[in-house]
This record gives C-alpha cells, structure tokens and sequence, in this order.
C-alpha cells in the first residue's frame, strides 16, 4: 500500500503526516492519517472523524478505538483511522473550514479550490482509492441531538448491508447529498455509512460507546479481528420528517430521541416568555424520535423533532405511496 508516496507493507503500523496548509500565524496544519495493517491481506476500512469541526464525539470514537488497541493485531486487512479531518473547525469550534466551506459539500475537491475542496481533494485522491468501506462519524448539528443511528443511501444495498453489521438500533434511508463525501464513495463504489449520535460540542458517552461497539461489529463480520460479536437488528426508517416550531418561544421537552411515539403524543411546549400562550407539540403521526432540539428557547419554523416511520407508520399507519422527505444528511 503506497499513501502520499509512503510504502506501507503487510504486518506494518505507522501514521502520516500530511501538510494541508497553515494558520494565519504560520503554524503548519498536518492531517494525520493512522495506518494499521495486518500480515494477511484482506478489506481496508476507513473511520474518519471530525469531518465538521465541531463534533466530537466522532473524534472520540475514532481517537478511543486507537487508546483501545482495536486495531493492533488485525487478523487480516487494513484500517485507516483519520481521528480528525477538520483541525480548523476543531480549534475554531465551528462545523466549517475558514470563510465558512463545509467540506462535506465539496467533494471530490480541486486543487487549485478553496481550503475545504482542497482537503476533500486530498481524501479523495490519497485515501479513498485504497477503500473498501467506510464509517463516517458525525454528531446532530446546531443544538440536534441525536439518537446513535446509521445513515445509509436507500438504493445502495451494499451501504445497506454494511449499516447492518454497524448494528446502530437505527437506519435512516436519505438521498445523496450533492458534493458529499458519501456521494463521491458512492460514486466510487464503496460501501458507506454515516453515524450520527449526539450533539455538536457535547462528549455523549452513550453515543461514543455505541459507535465503538459498531466498530467491532463490523471488523468482525469482514473477519479482520478473531473475535466474535453477534449482529444486532436494527429498526429501519423508511421515511422521515421533521416537526417544526408552529411559534416562537421557550421550548419544554416531553418526548426525547430514542422514544417511541403515538400519534396525538404531546412531544414538548412552546411558551410565551410573558404567559400570554402555551403551544403544544403533537405527533402528527406514530412513529420514533430519532433527533430532537435541545435548544430553550426556538424560533417558528425551527426544527424539533426528526421522527422515523417505517413501512407502515406513515400517514395514520397506512404504508406509503410517496417518495420519502429527504433528510438533513
């Protein structure tokens, strides 16, 4: 395996430095890139976390697997571990890259593109060609926490395989997402799931532990590791939505992300800060809370609640004769 120009043989272990670019200062920025490889040869995955600065448990799943050794006696195949893409948006606190580019909207990047489409070039060119499958870690976004959860492309069966020795107690079928990094592995053939669990800017244990059990589930099942971890069977959401903010306010949870739902359920309260309403929150239908808002105080039109439904529980537990809403990622 040759990375940037290192030779990288059977049975070898090293990390790669690669020089991006530097901060205004002039302190260089590297991306380091943990390269593990067993003597038999066999599938190469790739874990990649901190693709938006700002979530972490993602970086924590990746950084603890590495702690734990997961990944030292590998009884074949390879694992690419990127910790953390983004070191912008991680010193930053921010999901973007400066001048405010996600790079998760600028794959497969150009050269001569900004600093995001530069960095997405360099997965694309260095790493992606070397992978057979792949786990991205990301977190709920702008107050959304999220339930640990797969994100897989409906009408791609091999993602859809691969979301299920993940074993996350959910899978969420979306569309492709233009100029993300799932759609350029999708276009390269490579099986991909994205992880979603917690929120950005918050250590969520539960969510960390999860991602780190899929981890193994999956080497596992591609027989990279002697250990045996049973698969799990995880819900599928077919089709999902989003409740949103009917007015603005101070915003009380009854109903969190992992619970089930009836349809007519009270999920939370909308409150005028001066008592002049009360706005409640009704399921519209049955369903699961698979993300809702943490934020106190929400604006109309804010997200809420994402809901899950599978193949029956849409529109009053009728089964669906319409495409499915697309989802955020």
């Amino acid at each position: 395996m040759n990375l940037n120009g290192k030779e990288i043989r059977p049975g070898e272990e090293t990390v790669l430095n690669l020089d991006i670019a530097s901060l205004p200062s002039g302190t260089r920025i590297d991306l380091k890139i943990h390269v593990y490889r067993a003597v038999k040869p066999g599938p190469t995955l790739l874990l990649i976390g901190g693709l938006h600065g700002d979530e972490i448990n993602g970086v924590e799943i990746v950084r603890r697997s590495m702690r734990k050794k997961l990944f030292k006696k590998l009884k074949r195949g390879t694992v690419i571990a990127v910790p953390l893409l983004n070191v912008y948006g991680f010193i930053s606190f921010s999901r973007e890259f400066p001048g405010g580019k996600d790079v998760n909207r600028s794959f497969p990047g150009k050269k001569s593109g900004s600093l995001a489409s530069r960095i997405a070039r360099t997965l694309t060119k260095v790493v992606l060609p070397h992978v057979d499958f792949a786990l991205d870690f990301h977190t709920g976004g702008a107050g959304i926490h999220n339930y640990p959860q797969s994100r897989v492309y409906g009408k791609d069966k091999r993602s859809i395989d691969l979301a299920e020795m993940f074993g996350m107690p959910y899978i969420v079928k979306t569309s492709l997402i233009p100029h993300s990094l799932r759609q350029t592995g999708y276009l390269k053939m490579i099986p991909m799931v994205v992880f979603e669990g917690g929120e950005s800017l918050r250590i969520d244990e539960h969510s960390i532990r999860e991602g780190m059990k899929g981890v193994q589930r999956v080497m596992s099942s591609l027989k990279m590791i002697d250990k045996i971890y049973n698969r799990v069977k995880p819900v599928v959401f077919e089709h999902s939505n989003w409740m949103r903010a009917a007015r603005s306010g101070i915003f009380i949870l009854n109903k969190r992300s992992g619970e089930k739902i009836r349809k007519g359920d009270i999920l939370g309260e909308i409150i005028d800060p001066n008592n002049e309403f009360i706005s409640r929150v009704k399921a519209k239908y049955s369903g699961t809370i698979y993300g809702h808002n943490n934020s106190p105080v929400v604006s109309q039109g804010d997200a809420l609640f994402h809901i899950g439904y599978t193949g029956t529980q849409w529109n009053g537990e009728k089964p669906v004769r319409k495409r499915a809403p697309e989802t955020l990622r």
